[in-house]
C-alpha cells in the first residue's frame, strides 16, 4: 500500500512500544521512520518479527525506514511524529535535550506531535521545553500489551503457539478496546491521527479527553502499586479487605478526585469500591488470555518502567496538595511500595 501524502510519521523510539505503533501505522499505509540510538541500528537493519498473541500469527515488519542521528530530523518533512520514549526517560537530560532538537526542527512546519508516553503532566513539560504550537500537540497512550518475549519469560497458556513465539522480536495483545486513544485537546491532530490509525483496519483509535485517560492511569497505575505490595497474585486471589488494596482504593479515590480526571474522575469515585475494582482487573486478566497479564505487568510496571510509575504517584500528590488535599492514602501507598 502506498503512502499518502498526509501520512509520513516519525516514530521516536524503536522499543517494544515504538515497533508495534510504527507496524499499525504501515498496515494503514504510513511511510514511517524511527529514530532510535545508534546500537538498535544493527537489529533494525533485518526485518522486525511480531507474534500476535490474538491470533496465533508471526508477521514480518520490514517496511521502514531509521534514522539514528537526532539532527537529521530537520531533512525530511513529516506529518506526524509519535514520542514512544516512558517519562523517565524523556525527562532525562538526553530526553530533554531531544525535546529541544525536535522543538527546533519542527517549530516553523505542520509536523503535529503524538505524545505516546502515560505520563499526567507530560504535555505541559514537552510544550515548555519545546516551544512548539500547543494546538499541534496531542496527548495519547498505547492500550496494546507488547514486550520481548527473548528478554522476559511469560508462563504459557493455552492458545499460544510456542515455536512462533520462540522467533518472534516482539510479542503482542491487542484486546483492551481501542489500541490507542489521543485526547481531544486539538481536535485537527487527533482526528487526523486516528484516521491514519485506523486505517491499518487491525486496531482502532480513538479520541477523547484528557480527564479520560487521567482517570484510566490513575486506576491502572495505584493497582499496580499495590499489586508489588501483594506480589502480583492473580487477581482472583485478591482478598479485597487486605491491608493493601484497602489502602490502594482509598489512594485511588483520593486521585480520581483530583481535578486533572475531571468529571470523569468524580463520577468514577463515587462508585469505587474493594470488590468492584477487584472484579474489573479480574475480568481484564482473563480477557487477555493467552497473555498472562499480571506476570506481564510484574515485568512491565514492576520492573522496565517502575521509576516513571512512582514518579507519577509522586506528582500525583503534589498535584492533590497544590488543590488542598491531604493525599494521605496516597503518600501512605508510595511510601509502603519504595519500603518494598
Amino acid at each position: 500500500m502506498s503512502a499518502s501524502p498526509e501520512s509520513r510519521v516519525l516514530v521516536v523510539g524503536a522499543g517494544s512500544m515504538g515497533l508495534v505503533i510504527g507496524y499499525i501505522l504501515t498496515k494503514g499505509g504510513a511511510d514511517v521512520t524511527f529514530l532510535v540510538r545508534p546500537h538498535r541500528a544493527e537489529i533494525l537493519s533485518r526485518p522486525q518479527l511480531l507474534y500476535s498473541y490474538d491470533d496465533g500469527q508471526l508477521q514480518k515488519f520490514s517496511q521502514y525506514k531509521f534514522i539514528t542521528n537526532p539532527s537529521d530530523i530537520k531533512e525530511s518533512e513529516y506529518n506526524y511524529i509519535v514520542i514512544t520514549l516512558d517519562a523517565y526517560a524523556l525527562k532525562s537530560e538526553a530526553g530533554t535535550t531531544l525535546v529541544k532538537i525536535i522543538g527546533d526542527a519542527v517549530r516553523g512546519s505542520q509536523t503535529r506531535i503524538i505524545l505516546g508516553t502515560a505520563f499526567i503532566g507530560v504535555k505541559s513539560w514537552f510544550l515548555k521545553i519545546s516551544d512548539i504550537d500547543e494546538a499541534r500537540v496531542v496527548w495519547g497512550g498505547l492500550a496494546i500489551h507488547v514486550y520481548e518475549p527473548r528478554k522476559v519469560t511469560l508462563p504459557l497458556h493455552g492458545g499460544t503457539d510456542l515455536r512462533l513465539l520462540e522467533q518472534a522480536d516482539q510479542a503482542y495483545t491487542d484486546k483492551l478496546g481501542a489500541g490507542f486513544t489521543v485526547d481531544d485537546s486539538s481536535p485537527e491532530v487527533a482526528r487526523g491521527f486516528a484516521q491514519l490509525w485506523n486505517a491499518s483496519r487491525t486496531s482502532t483509535c480513538a479520541v477523547a479527553p484528557a480527564t479520560y485517560l487521567a482517570t484510566s492511569i490513575v486506576t491502572m497505575f495505584v493497582i499496580f502499586a499495590a499489586s508489588e505490595l501483594l506480589h502480583w497474585p492473580s487477581y482472583e486471589d485478591v482478598d479485597i479487605d487486605e491491608e493493601h488494596w484497602v489502602l490502594a482504593i482509598e489512594a485511588m479515590k483520593e486521585l480520581r478526585g483530583l481535578s486533572m480526571c475531571g468529571k470523569e474522575g468524580q463520577m468514577a469515585m463515587e462508585t469505587t469500591t474493594a470488590a468492584g475494582v477487584r472484579d474489573q482487573f479480574v475480568a481484564i486478566e482473563k480477557l487477555m488470555r493467552p497473555l498472562d497479564w499480571v506476570a506481564f505487568s510484574k515485568y512491565h510496571h514492576g520492573m522496565k518502567v517502575k521509576a516513571q510509575d512512582r514518579a507519577q504517584l509522586r506528582d500525583w500528590v503534589a498535584c492533590g496538595e497544590a488543590e488542598g488535599k491531604p493525599m494521605s492514602a496516597t503518600k501512605e501507598l508510595i511510601k509502603r511500595v519504595e519500603e518494598h
